[in-house]
């Protein structure tokens, strides 16, 4: 089973991702992060004086593809999560459960105000993460897709009980 947890930055993608990844320890199970298969930096475009991370074009999505399907031979479980996930079309038909963690403007600029993972952000790139998300990140296609609510604490039995039907 291949599992996609798409959503904005900050959303709890990631820490969704661990808690299941422990909640299937007993099967074979890997995670992937698509930041994990950004491009180089020399091929990815600017936005102002940054690099621009919040794009498509930022992915290298043939690598990204080719690790899902590798993952896949080779483990029962394959959870993959990023802000862009369920964009390109080939990816996105390749996910058997898909989840969407949904959180509000507010609750997003909180948490980036308070994430220094890369350094104090500028208060416009921080929106653009937000517009880029609202462009890139939310699935065309909400059917067969288990919509979360991330401004509350997330509870795993719902979405388990979604990955067993």
């Amino acid at each position: 089973m291949i599992i996609a947890i798409g959503g904005v930055s900050t959303a709890g993608k990631t820490t969704l991702a661990s808690q299941l990844r422990h909640y299937f320890h007993k099967k074979k199970t890997s995670l992937l992060c698509q930041d994990d298969f950004v491009k180089s930096v020399e091929q990815i475009p600017m936005i102002k004086d940054r690099i621009d991370w919040e794009i498509p074009a930022s992915i290298d999505h043939i690598r990204f593809r080719d690790a899902i399907l590798a993952e896949k031979k080779e483990n029962d479980i394959v959870i993959v999560e990023g802000l862009m996930v369920f964009w390109h079309p080939e990816i996105n038909r390749l996910f058997d459960k898909k989840l969407f963690i949904e959180i509000d403007y507010q609750l997003f600029m909180k948490r980036k105000n308070d994430d220094y993972r890369w350094g104090n952000e500028p208060d416009w790139y921080i929106a653009y993460i937000w517009n880029s998300y609202k462009q890139y990140g939310i699935p065309s296609d909400k059917v067969n897709i288990l919509i979360i609510n991330g401004n509350k604490t997330i509870q795993l039995n719902p979405i388990i009980k979604y990955l067993q039907q």
